[in-house]
């Protein structure tokens, strides 16, 4: 099947010039054409752009995703390399969902010590107020 523009942009929940930018920037290699010169895609563009479209997610810049995509395109002999890119990626996603789970705990911890000052259960402390005489 073949795609224009705007359905790989439905396919893929990029915005049009976001699919621009990464076809000019030589992301998504070997872009064909119509008879009209306007950008068309297959299903493995399409795979290819959502496959993007998650190395975005994970942190990684324009520069670094053509890195990676010039690796995929010398084959199967960069294999290793790309495992590591990702190990890396995938190590820097750890650290980051580790210091949400933090910070959420956090908020939950004061979204509690809120409700039982509310309810009259515990007394204010605030570390920002030195004297005793907290309202």
């Amino acid at each position: 099947m073949i795609y224009t523009m705007m359905q790989a942009c439905e396919l893929t929940g990029m915005t049009y010039q976001g699919l621009k930018f990464y076809c000019n920037e030589g992301l998504v290699p070997n872009v064909k054409r119509d008879n009209i010169n306007r950008r068309i895609f297959d299903e493995r563009d399409i795979a290819w752009i959502k496959s993007l479209t998650c190395l975005k997610n994970c942190g990684m810049s324009i520069q670094e995703m053509k890195d990676y995509t010039k690796l995929c395109l010398e084959g199967s002999s960069t294999i290793p390399e790309r495992q590591a890119i990702l190990s890396r990626k995938r190590e820097q996603l750890e650290r980051s969902i580790a210091a949400l789970e933090s910070s959420i705990e956090y908020i939950d911890k004061k979204q509690e010590f809120y409700e039982e000052v509310l309810e009259g259960k515990r007394e204010y402390f605030s570390n920002l107020i030195p004297c005793s005489c907290q309202k």
